[in-house]
């Protein structure tokens, strides 16, 4: 979701203007992503802890990409479905205006989480069951991992709900 997003042109290039906020799931708990990845509740726990003690912030990158900032997350927390992020794409920077377009225009909504696991179980069928990782970014990407992560999801816990329905027909059918 885009708050208070007003996208102008001035000589060929968008401006935005202030109030430019986003937010949405940058992950769900109990959904296996494209690689095969479910994150627990409770997974981010520790690490979004060590962060605030430390006065360190997760990032807001472009396609994971460190070295194009594009904004800040002001709130990050996990709740009974995922990882809840808000944030602000900065004016001043270039690809955070692209970025505000894209986003505006329907072109791009995906999130997606940078991070290294702690702890982590397999279940004999490749995938792993994520119990603690230290999360680094979370990125608005064109394509993330796990595809339910969006950016305006406040539908969360009916696509949750129907994610589930699908992984475990999934499992049935490969039984």
């Amino acid at each position: 979701m885009i708050s208070g997003l007003e996208v102008k042109f001035a000589g060929g290039a968008p401006v935005l203007s202030n109030g430019h906020v986003i937010e949405g799931y940058a992950s769900l708990f109990g959904l296996t992503d494209q690689g095969g990845d479910a994150v627990l509740p409770g997974a981010f726990r520790a690490s979004l802890a060590r962060l605030a003690a430390g006065g360190e912030r997760v990032r807001m990158l472009w396609q994971h990409d460190p070295a194009q900032p594009i904004g800040v997350w002001d709130e990050i927390r996990e709740d009974d479905k995922g990882l809840w992020v808000k944030g602000r794409l900065l004016p001043e920077v270039a690809q955070a205006r692209e970025a505000a377009a894209l986003i505006g225009a329907g072109a791009i909504d995906g999130l997606s989480i940078g991070y290294r696991t702690i702890r982590a179980e397999r279940d004999g069928k490749g995938r792993r069951a994520l119990a603690e990782v230290e999360l680094w970014e979370v990125s608005l990407v064109t394509f993330p991992m796990l595809v339910q992560a969006r950016v305006g999801r406040k539908d969360a816990q009916e696509l949750h709900d129907i994610a589930r329905l699908l992984d475990a027909a999934t499992e049935a059918l490969r039984a």
